[in-house]
């Protein structure tokens, strides 16, 4: 009940403030109205999207299965407050995907915020960022699901990301020649995922990333997104290292997966480190994305509370996208991902390969995209899915 009164709100906070702002609508993908204030010491960016899914999978051996998903549905806030110095972002999930896992440790509520952070630029190049957002992992996991190149993220991601946390991150750049440009980020979080709201449990979490960008920035924040729409008229290329150290961690996944409970009733804790080499490169409509991730853990083996061995999901994973747009915003791309669980996981190891078109209307604002993906199970039945989505971006 909580969320359709928020909703509601918002709506009619949306409707008066587009009363008294109606000659400042903006176009369409800016936003469905900015806000500001009449001192001008405050705005507000207030936007919407949503993605539609068809998705059909055939198993060997088994019979087709589909289905139609409103698979994101999300609002968007964002701006500054007093000075452009201090920006704020909030986003808020409302499809069933978007809020699934309420649990005890989230007091088995919905998980509604994605994003509440407050970005600080306190210093010349220094940003302190606090509150609840993406920790500096993967390459692909920081682009935005409103910016992918095929319809979904590989299962390199799925399977090692560490996602969300709440936490403090400092970032940094620096300038090594005119075009040389070196970014850090360091990251300090409470390690057990987004809305958790039962305190920390082991240790916290530690992320740093660093970045190198040798022929300067890319166009529009292009090393993330996906797709080379801007076309770059000279070479772009990022390299990054990110390493995540979770001390104490007391989920399969780091601060992702399964909570660990042992035969006694208490929670298994172990240090769980992630190791991930990215890579993003455009030039003229070509793209080109690789990523390489690693898990380890002190302990992987532990006694669960049903009295069977359970592991810790430690791995490796690769991954290799890469597209080519057309002059009229046609792209085909493809992509190919394996990963090789330890045997200790008993886990299947996995080989996907993708091929995806899209068309882009309004660039990642709106677009259609479809794409079809074999996966090979080792031990195991091999699938076939096909999947098309519609994306609309206000």
């Amino acid at each position: 009940m909580k969320i359709k009164y928020l909703l509601i709100a918002i709506f009619l906070f949306a409707i008066n403030s587009l009363r008294a702002q109606e000659n400042e609508t903006p176009k369409f993908g800016k936003g469905l109205f900015n806000l500001v204030g009449k001192d001008s010491s405050y705005t507000m960016k207030i936007g919407a999207r949503m993605q539609f899914l068809a998705i059909s999978n055939w198993e060997d051996g088994e019979a087709n299965e589909s289905n139609f998903l409103v698979r994101r549905a999300r609002l968007k806030f964002n701006g500054f407050a007093l000075t452009p110095k201090l920006k704020y972002k909030i986003e808020l999930g409302l499809s069933n995907r978007d809020i699934s896992g309420a649990s005890a440790y989230t007091s088995n509520a919905p998980r509604y915020i994605l994003d509440a952070v407050v970005m600080w630029n306190f210093h010349e190049n220094f940003e302190l960022w606090f509150g609840q957002t993406k920790l500096p992992g993967n390459r692909e996991r920081i682009i935005s699901s409103a910016n992918m190149q095929q319809v979904d993220r590989s299962l390199l991601n799925s399977a090692f990301n560490i996602d969300r946390d709440v936490g403090i991150q400092l970032r940094h750049y620096f300038n090594l020649t005119d075009t040389f440009i070196v970014k850090e980020v360091f990251a300090i979080s409470q390690g057990e995922g987004r809305n958790v709201t039962s305190g920390n449990l082991g240790g916290h979490q530690y992320t740093g990333r660093i970045e190198f960008l040798p022929f300067g920035n890319f166009s529009s924040n292009g090393d993330y997104k996906g797709s080379d729409l801007k076309r770059e008229p000279n070479p772009k290329l990022a390299l990054a290292v990110s390493y995540d150290f979770n001390n104490n961690a007391v989920k399969t996944k780091s601060n992702q997966g399964d909570y660990m409970i042992n035969e006694a009733g208490e929670f298994h804790e172990t240090n769980i480190s992630t190791l991930f080499i990215d890579a993003m490169f455009k030039y003229k409509g070509i793209s080109f994305m690789a990523e390489y991730a690693d898990r380890n853990a002190d302990e992987v083996l532990y006694i669960n509370e049903d009295g069977n061995t359970d592991a810790v999901q430690i791995g490796s994973a690769i991954n290799l996208q890469a597209g080519y747009l057309f002059k009229k915003d046609w792209e085909v791309s493809g992509r190919y991902t394996n990963i090789d669980w330890d045997a200790l996981t008993e886990n299947a190891n996995q080989s996907q390969y993708t091929i995806g078109v899209s068309k882009y209307i309004v660039g990642h604002k709106l677009k259609v995209q479809t794409d079809i993906s074999h996966l090979e199970v080792t031990h195991g039945n091999n699938e076939l899915m096909y999947r098309l989505q519609f994306d609309i971006h206000f």
